[in-house]
C-alpha cells in the first residue's frame, strides 16, 4: 500500500447543489455518521484534570468511487483552563512551549469552535447526522474534548458522545500492529519522528491511515 489517496474534483459551475455520488454513498457508508479524525495533545492522561494544549481535525471525504480520503486540516493551539494542571513530562513529549510568542493560543471556547464549524460543514455537504470521531486510542481524545466541551457548555459538539473509530484496532486487524508509527509505516505511509506529537502531524497521519485501511476492506453489501 502507498500513501496515495484519491483527490477532491471542483465541481462543473451550475451543478453544485446537485449530490455527487460520493456524497451519495458516504451519507449512508457509516449509517449516516461521518468519519473525523482527531488528535489532542494535552498536559497529562486526565481529561477532567489536565488541560487540553493542541488539538486537531481531518474530516474525511469520498469520491464518487467510492475511495476515502482525507480533508482539510483544522487546528488550533489552546490555553489551558483555568484550575486544571500540566505535567513538565508531557511538555517534554509534545515540544510544546506555552509562552512562545508565535504559538496564538485560543480559548477552549474559540478553539472548539474553530475545529467544530469545518465539521458542520462536511456534515452538511455529505448529509449526515453527525460525526463520528476517529483517533488512535480514540477514546483519549474524546474524552479530552468531551471536557472542553463540558468546561465551557458549548451547545453545538458534533460529534457522537461516545461511539469512535478506533486505528489502534483496525490496524492491529489490517498490519498486526497497534503503535501509530509502526502501523503508518506497515501501510507504507512512512513516519517522521520529529513531527510526532504534533496534533496537525498525528491527525494527518491517521486519517491517511484510516483512509487506507477502509479502502482495502470489502465494502458492504448494498440494502
Amino acid at each position: 500500500m502507498t500513501d496515495e489517496l484519491p483527490q477532491t474534483a471542483i465541481a462543473p459551475a451550475g451543478v453544485l447543489d446537485v449530490p455527487s455520488a460520493g456524497q451519495r454513498m458516504m451519507a449512508t457508508r457509516f449509517r449516516g455518521f461521518l468519519p473525523v479524525v482527531v488528535d489532542v495533545e494535552t498536559g497529562g492522561f486526565d481529561c477532567n484534570r489536565n488541560a487540553l494544549l493542541e488539538i486537531a481535525a481531518v474530516p474525511i471525504e469520498m469520491d464518487d468511487n467510492g475511495l476515502l480520503y482525507p480533508g482539510q486540516t483544522a487546528s488550533a493551539h489552546v490555553i489551558p483552563a483555568e484550575g486544571l494542571e500540566i505535567d513538565p513530562k508531557s511538555l517534554e513529549i509534545t515540544g510544546i512551549i506555552l509562552d512562545h510568542p508565535f504559538r496564538l493560543a485560543k480559548s477552549e471556547k474559540d478553539a472548539l469552535d474553530h475545529i467544530f464549524v469545518p465539521v458542520r460543514a462536511a456534515m452538511k455537504k455529505y448529509g449526515c447526522q453527525r460525526a463520528i470521531l476517529v483517533g488512535h486510542n480514540a477514546h483519549f481524545d474524546l474524552g479530552f474534548v468531551n471536557a472542553a466541551v463540558n468546561r465551557v457548555g458549548h451547545k453545538r459538539n458534533p460529534f457522537h458522545p461516545f461511539s469512535v473509530f478506533d486505528t489502534v484496532t483496525m490496524a492491529g486487524i489490517a498490519y498486526g500492529q497497534t503503535v501509530l508509527a509502526r502501523a503508518a509505516a506497515a501501510a507504507g505511509l512512512g513516519w517522521d519522528a520529529d513531527e510526532a506529537h504534533s496534533a496537525v502531524y498525528d491527525t494527518e497521519q491517521t486519517a491517511k491511515l484510516f483512509c487506507t485501511i477502509a479502502n482495502a476492506w470489502p465494502r458492504p453489501a448494498a440494502g
